[in-house]
């Protein structure tokens, strides 16, 4: 062929030939590099997924919070649910027996629609929509164009979208709420500032008894109980003293100021005193009683 530019008769420039030529291998690539866009990047390595398939339920939560950077699983509410969301699809990605691409495509399959979900604010008919694309590149249905493209047979994508539905699309508004409201942080502990008790002659006081334990109290505070010797010291030393007293006061009579005649009238009006109370609350008694019954005999007459 001539390298020139100018027309050739009957037909079109040689560039436009070759441009027509290569069209269709422009496309594929075009075709293969939008597919791969859809695809990446994997959110499991092949290795990581090999170590998760030999672990258990424990196992493989385990090995999620270390790939995906948990810090706070068991305070912060946001991490439990992403953790769950992610071993929920493995583990049930294990019952269908997928192989390790499947569950490659699987988890980045999970993995972008929450990123739809959280970054871009895709609403349920978008993500259902693009899941639709989504499936038509891995699925069956693109069996025709490429088949190493082929990654799912229609049993296992129909299966995709049912547990899809019950997981991610049926909670749909509870994740919205997740990842766009602002929720109040509640307080469940209280910072305290303590100080140590310096040692004796500081300018800090002795601790309360109340303040500290037990055991740090009767250890280091609590003076250490004296000896039976020391003891008995301190009973010779307070005997003297206490039996002064006793030696210095004799015995008195307290009746040695009163006469017998005194005695019986003191006695006589403490009687008469108590006798005239008595005699007072049994009349008052025996009144009741007579107004009671009086009361009644009207009754009876009237009757």
């Amino acid at each position: 062929m001539a390298a020139s530019g100018g027309t050739v008769p009957g037909g079109t420039t040689p560039a436009a030939t070759t441009s027509a030529e290569t069209s269709p291998e422009v496309e594929k690539d075009a075709e293969y590099q939008e597919h791969e866009v859809i695809l990446s990047p994997d959110f499991l390595s092949v290795a990581q997924i090999t170590e998760m398939l030999a672990e258990d339920v424990d196992g493989v939560q385990q090995k999620l919070e270390t790939f995906l950077n948990v810090k706070n699983l068991k305070t912060c509410l946001k991490e439990a649910i992403l953790v769950d969301y992610y071993v929920s699809g493995f583990l049930w990605a294990r019952g269908m027996d997928f192989s390790v691409l499947q569950y490659s495509k699987f988890m980045t399959l999970l993995d972008m629609l929450l990123y739809n979900l959280r970054t871009l604010h895709m609403s349920l008919e978008g993500s259902l929509k693009w899941l639709g694309e989504v499936m038509a590149e891995i699925g069956p249905s693109h069996l025709q164009k490429n088949e190493k493209w082929n990654i799912f047979d229609i049993k296992q994508a129909n299966a995709i979208i049912d547990y899809l539905k019950i997981s991610l699309f049926q909670h749909y508004k509870l994740y919205e709420f997740l990842f766009y409201s602002t929720r109040e942080e509640i307080v469940i502990g209280t910072e305290q500032m303590i100080e140590v008790v310096k040692s004796s002659g500081g300018l800090f006081p002795n601790p309360l008894e109340e303040g500290i334990s037990f055991d740090i109290y009767s250890t280091f505070i609590k003076p250490s109980p004296t000896t039976d010797t020391e003891m008995k010291e301190l009973d010779q030393e307070q005997d003297p003293k206490e039996s002064q007293p006793e030696a210095s006061t004799p015995d008195i009579d307290p009746l040695a100021g009163f006469t017998i005649e005194d005695v019986r009238s003191v006695l006589g009006q403490v009687t008469d005193d108590i006798l005239i109370s008595i005699q007072t609350e049994i009349n008052e008694k025996l009144q009741i009683q007579e107004e009671a019954f009086n009361a009644r005999i009207e009754k009876l007459k009237k009757a």
